[in-house]
């Protein structure tokens, strides 16, 4: 009876589901990723209803690492999955999102609250009466948990927990019981839009570091930028933009930040990481007196085995909760403040600027004498760098496909995925089907491009199938090189472990179900193959799935993941 005098008190009452989803609709989320489950069948009604997709991948591991993929073209993502069994499949690519600073709403459907208040031994559990031990395992890779046991406060959970996702940019978990679904929550709040702006920094503080900041900038004699992935996820590229344009320094990414800048600018450099940068690029980011870096996650593949050379009293390093200049730090000071009034700050002619090192395609001399046909790294991704496109979205998985990009100078406004930091394999194929979601939704005339190894494609090959289902047209890679490359290059060259076993690559889009006269799958073994296929312009251009085999040798491997594999391998092997 106290439920019904509660709702009849409400302006507009919606049922709970209806207001979380009219939410995420809100924020630009248009389709939800997941696997149905009997615990939130009842919520997946809802979704249609409010104008999202759903759609509907092979497993939740999938779900969740295209999850990701759409959250790094779009914003920010929803996946939901059932209790326990399904949930679980997820926390690997939740857990990724969170070590990446990835905005992804977690949506679980849950048993009623009665039966989790009576203990009931249900399908699911644990077999032991407790129903929190998953949220709580959940709990380590959330920014946010909304438990939405009661509708009294569902409403102000769910607001709160998507704007911590996107303040954050880190995943949030929500759980829905069956029994909630339907309740009843004030509708009126829906005319209210989230407050998704960033709270400002203390403007005293913020000013003193400014101040800081750009006397270091003004003594330098030969200052350089270094952006990073975080200034991606942090939503600062404007500000950093901004920076670049009004400085003209020498401007660099790391792994994790390819794509930040527009690496057609004339003072763009290239990749810096350490031992494994592109030509010329170390020397000169380690010759700097000033590096303002931007956003840095120096992480062992980020910094090719922690082979960076670059002394904190010459760094300023930008944060999203903090500054730090040379050895002090300045916490709560976020750096998008700080950036926008130092670029309003600075006048023309403060900055010492010297040109760095120019990156280009040019595919090295001794691939171009070479009279074998065979497909080399080396070869391969400078070229890549001349068919792509402005706008394309490239993901790369952690592998062969990741190192070898970085010898890859893009065309304006391309957007770089790959999961450097968690690096789970297989990662990137489930993320091209999210990317590829997203690019469909933005219609903005962009191509997916997938590149992965064969090893990690067949981790989660089942998304060419979801890929197929929504009529999603990415153009997708398999480099097969016989196994598992970068774990060889750590360790076992020869070893049974690091094979995998031979697949027809190029029938598994019939093996899916899609007919020969909507897809294209072909495979190319010789370099003229690749030089036919790059120079075909019904192919580049077409609205099909196009999937691709790419012979290369098991032993071939771009110089960079060479030197970080060795570095890795000498990491495991440390002893007391």
């Amino acid at each position: 009876m106290a439920t019904d005098i509660r709702t009849s008190e409400l302006k507009e009452p919606v049922d709970v589901a209806e207001y979380l989803f009219r939410r995420l609709h809100e924020i630009g989320i248009r389709s939800i990723h997941g696997v149905p489950g009997d615990y939130n069948l009842v919520a997946l009604d809802y979704i249609t209803k409010n104008g999202l997709n759903w759609v509907g991948n092979c497993n939740e591991l999938n779900a969740g690492y295209a999850a990701d993929g759409y959250a790094r073209v779009k914003g920010m993502s929803a996946i939901v999955t059932t209790f326990g069994v399904g949930e679980l499949s997820a926390v690997n690519a939740l857990a990724g999102a969170y070590s990446e600073y990835v905005p992804v709403v977690h949506i679980v459907g849950v048993p009623s609250t009665l039966s989790q208040r009576d203990g009931m031994l249900l399908h699911h559990t644990l077999g032991n009466g407790d129903f929190n031990v998953f949220a709580n395992m959940s709990r380590q890779i959330s920014c946010a948990v909304a438990p939405l046991n009661d509708p009294h406060d569902a409403a102000a959970l769910i607001d709160n927990a998507i704007r911590e996702c996107w303040l954050q940019s880190r995943p949030v978990y929500v759980t829905l019981p069956t029994d909630v679904v339907q309740k009843k929550v004030e509708g009126a709040r829906l005319k209210t839009k989230l407050d998704l702006d960033f709270p400002p920094n203390d403007k005293e503080k913020e000013d003193y570091v400014v101040e800081m900041v750009l006397k270091r900038l003004q003594e330098a004699k030969n200052p350089v930028i270094l952006v990073d992935a975080c200034a991606i996820r942090h939503r600062a590229l404007e500000e950093v933009h901004a920076l670049v344009h009004t400085t003209n320094l020498p401007v660099f990414v790391t792994p994790m930040g390819k794509s930040a800048i527009n690496e057609t600018l004339p003072n763009y450099g290239g990749v810096y990481a350490g031992d494994g940068s592109n030509a010329g690029v170390a020397t000169r980011i380690e010759a700097a007196d000033l590096v303002l870096s931007i956003g840095a996650i120096k992480s062992d593949f980020n910094t090719s085995g922690f082979t960076y050379r670059v002394s904190q009293l010459n760094t300023i390093d930008f944060h999203s909760h903090m500054v730090r200049v040379r050895y002090s730090e300045y916490p709560g000071v976020r750096m998008n403040g700080v950036l926008k009034k130092l670029v309003d700050k600075i006048q023309t002619g403060d900055v010492s600027v010297h040109p760095g090192p120019v990156p280009n395609n040019d595919i090295p001399h001794s691939e171009i004498s070479s009279p074998s046909p065979t497909i080399t790294q080396a070869w391969f991704w400078p070229r890549l760098g001349q068919w792509l496109r402005p706008k394309d979205v490239v993901i790369t998985e952690t592998g062969t496909a990741n190192f070898g990009i970085w010898e890859t100078r893009f065309p304006e406004y391309v957007t770089a995925i790959s999961q450097v930091l968690w690096g789970s394999i297989g990662y990137a194929t489930g993320a091209c089907q999210g990317a590829a979601m997203a690019v469909k939704e933005l219609d903005r005339g962009q191509r997916t491009i997938l590149f992965t190894g064969d090893g990690s494609f067949q981790l989660t090959a089942q998304e060419v199938s979801t890929c197929l289902r929504n009529k999603l047209n990415p153009i997708i890679f398999v480099i097969n090189n016989d196994g598992y490359t970068i774990e060889r290059f750590i360790h076992g060259m020869e070893d049974a472990y690091n094979d995998v076993q031979p697949w027809n690559y190029t029938s598994l889009p019939l093996a899916f179900g899609s007919p020969a006269s909507e897809h294209i799958a072909l495979s190319v073994k010789t370099k003229d193959d690749v030089e036919k296929l790059f120079s075909d312009e019904a192919f580049a251009t077409s609205d099909k799935l196009r999937f691709v085999e790419i012979l290369m040798e098991k032993d071939d491997a771009p110089q960079a993941l060479k030197l970080t594999a060795a570095a890795s391998a000498k990491t495991n092997e440390r002893k007391e």
